[in-house]
């Protein structure tokens, strides 16, 4: 295992977010500790979570050094292609070139309710495709505006227009998070890296690892460059947790199995079971996971139910417990 991230979800309490948003990044200052490769945020809408990564990433680069940062993931189709790569790029340069950024395409959660406050017409209209992708991915090229002879005024200066600032290498670290067969294989034609966590969508088989695997090998006969692919799992450790705690975690991965034994809806999606365990038995069901074993960066993917001391201990429980037993040493 080359690279250790960990994907954590930013809750936040309704009438308290500043303190949620606060220890969220104080995690990321914990995982930069503990030598974590990488920390990452989901970004959510209408939620008790972050609704703009890039601004909370760049809030993070400032609590960082050396931490890469990344979104798992932006649905774009709320997105300006052009606004959000001013942002991106914006954040990438103060953090000195450490953003990840994730992406996702097609109709976004509750389109129903913020559509229309999103969009100035009937957002049904919009393109809402992987082409928003390619377009803010275009963007972030900083090729040059106009004619080679357009220029823009500003006061003392006089220049050729392109996005401001632009962040030379930023479109090289650009994710999908792809779970079907088209996706991953249009995110390999367009050069971007792959995110695959613990849902993929189950076509022609009803077993999770066979379809994760032939996504990652559908991804990697489709990619147009050397790319990145790193995998997510539900990791919780028992190692350090007192015996209420180790209760919780059990009875929390117990509550998920079910959806564990069989494709769900219409879509078929399927479920990987999350990961519990002492250090040793973690490092076990990792070492026979196929997928992760295809791969050499993992990204441990917090749940949503737990609390801040809960992500604290699992991080530290996966660094000193588990990593070590996989092939990872923790940065300096």
């Amino acid at each position: 295992m080359r690279t250790l991230a960990f994907l954590t979800p930013g809750n936040f309490p309704d009438d308290d977010p500043y303190e949620g948003l606060e220890a969220t990044l104080r995690l990321f200052e914990y995982g930069e500790r503990l030598g974590f490769d990488g920390g990452w945020i989901r970004q959510r809408h209408l939620e008790h979570g972050v609704g703009s990564a890039a601004v909370f990433l760049a809030a993070a680069g400032q609590r960082t050094s050396r931490l890469q940062l990344g979104t798992a993931v932006i649905p774009i189709g709320y997105e300006s292609p052009f606004r959000l790569a001013e942002d991106l790029s914006m954040a990438d340069v103060l953090s000195r070139g450490r953003l990840q950024v994730g992406f996702s395409a097609g109709t976004p959660p509750h389109a129903d309710l913020i559509g229309e406050l999103v969009f100035d017409g009937d957002w049904r209209s919009f393109d809402l495709s992987y082409g928003r992708i390619a377009r803010l991915r275009d963007n972030l090229r900083g090729e040059f505006l106009g004619g080679p002879d357009t220029v823009i005024h500003s006061p003392g200066n006089v220049q050729r227009p392109r996005l401001q600032p632009y962040s030379k290498g930023l479109v090289d670290r650009l994710w999908y998070g792809g779970g079907s067969l088209r996706s991953v294989r249009w995110a390999g034609s367009a050069g971007l890296n792959l995110l695959t966590g613990n849902i993929v969508s189950g076509e022609g088989t009803d077993d999770f690892m066979t379809a994760q695997l032939g996504l990652i090998e559908a991804y990697r006969a489709a990619a147009t460059r050397p790319a990145r692919i790193a995998i997510g799992r539900v990791v919780v450790p028992l190692d350090s947790a007192d015996a209420a705690t180790r209760r919780r975690y059990l009875r929390y991965a117990e509550s998920r199995h079910e959806r564990t034994l069989k494709p769900q809806g219409e879509r078929r999606t399927l479920f990987a079971p999350d990961v519990v365990g002492t250090g040793d038995e973690i490092a076990d069901r990792l070492r026979s996971d196929a997928a992760v074993q295809s791969v050499d960066e993992l990204r441990l993917e917090l749940p949503y139910e737990f609390d801040a001391r809960d992500y604290e201990q699992i991080l530290h429980d996966v660094v000193h417990a588990v990593a070590p037993l996989l092939g990872w040493s923790p940065a300096q």
